[in-house]
């Protein structure tokens, strides 16, 4: 799917507040629907904010299609022809318009060009429709500890061989 107007970029480290601005906004919406409020609030401060060593790493893509950040997302090395697929969100009210596809596109030919064969990604309950009409499949749940006492629940999943 093309999407008018879309430009992918890669990201800057002064993408920082701008990405995490997108991360809080978005998180808390999309999520809502497939985990209770008492995760939520423990969780999306905590999975709000973006990575400065991936914004700076050259395999982070920005989206922005109407000239802000709609969409973040990106990739990093798991090990030999292995790769991470790393904070893929889209902008709540932008969602299922192709943006996500389209970076998570790109991350992949990206990762693939440099002899990424196999790709991993943690996905939220939210996401695991879309991954999966990406080629990813099912490996299990998992519970990610993100901080004292703070666990949340999603879905290891693979594309490859």
């Amino acid at each position: 799917m093309t999407v008018p107007g879309l430009h992918l970029r890669l990201a800057r480290p002064e993408d920082l507040a701008a990405v995490d601005a997108l991360f809080a906004h978005s998180y808390g919406r999309l999520l809502r629907a497939d985990y209770p409020p008492s995760v939520l609030v423990t969780a999306v401060p905590l999975l709000a904010r973006a990575q400065p060593v991936l914004l700076a790493s050259g395999r982070y893509w920005i989206a922005e299609p109407e000239g802000r950040i709609l969409a973040a997302g990106g990739w990093s090395l798991r090990g030999v022809g292995e790769g991470e697929i790393r904070h893929l969100v889209t902008h709540a009210s932008h969602v299922r318009k192709g943006i996500a596809t389209a970076l998570l596109g790109r991350a992949i030919a990206q990762a693939s060009a440099e002899g990424v064969l196999r790709f991993h990604c943690l996905a939220t309950r939210t996401a695991i429709p879309f991954y999966e009409r990406m080629g990813f499949r099912r490996l299990g749940e998992v519970s990610v500890r993100l901080g004292p006492g703070v666990t949340f629940p999603g879905e290891r999943m693979l594309r490859g061989p």
